[in-house]
């Protein structure tokens, strides 16, 4: 999940050795279908991950500065619930369930701002920033440390971030009646690939 969700340091990859400086200069991201995302989590007797293995749309960011020389985010990950698998066919229905995937198919990301401006020279760097996080028709904020790695005209995010299915008013799920009870937090664990669009 998520999720990871994340792409804002990205602006500094268009910038980077050009023009940080000039007010509203604004740059596209395309974000690669190699990118994956999972949600690990533990039972009351074992541990799970449920994961997407590939993103398999190609959604876009945009990232500019205000007038302020704010770091500004646009833009929406889009993932369907029903792509995740939790190697496991009956962990995999009870998540969607929890998850409602009739009726919100769709976990949605959405890229707010970044606490501060990357150091690109050594190739990778951390930086802290702000996403909202829609599942099951309920937004949350969260603040996410990334490490950025950059090559040529690409870069992935790599973050770890802890959630709570009753952050989203959801009950964690639930395997052969309350035998097996899955705990409230998650880690989801992302890595989000992309590529300067031209």
């Amino acid at each position: 999940m998520k999720t990871l969700t994340a792409i804002l340091l990205i602006f500094l990859l268009t910038s980077f050795k050009t023009s940080y400086t000039t007010a509203n200069r604004a740059s596209r991201w395309v974000i690669s279908e190699n990118s994956s995302l999972s949600v690990n989590g533990t039972t009351n007797i074992n541990k799970f991950s449920c994961a997407i293995l590939q993103y398999p749309k190609t959604d876009t960011v945009t990232v500019a500065q205000d007038k302020n020389n704010k770091i500004v985010l646009s833009g929406l990950l889009n993932i369907e619930v029903k792509n995740f698998d939790c190697s496991n066919m009956m962990m995999t229905k009870q998540l969607l369930k929890t998850l409602q995937d009739e009726k919100f198919p769709i976990l949605r990301i959405k890229f707010l701002s970044l606490k501060e401006t990357p150091s690109l020279d050594q190739g990778k760097s951390f930086i802290k920033g702000n996403v909202e996080i829609v599942i099951a028709g309920v937004a949350k904020r969260f603040e996410i440390c990334y490490q950025l790695k950059m090559k040529n005209n690409s870069l992935e995010l790599i973050g770890l971030q802890p959630i709570n299915f009753s952050d989203f008013n959801l009950s964690p799920p639930k395997k052969m009646g309350k035998l097996i009870q899955a705990k409230d937090q998650l880690i989801v664990a992302f890595s989000l690939k992309m590529e300067l669009a031209v």
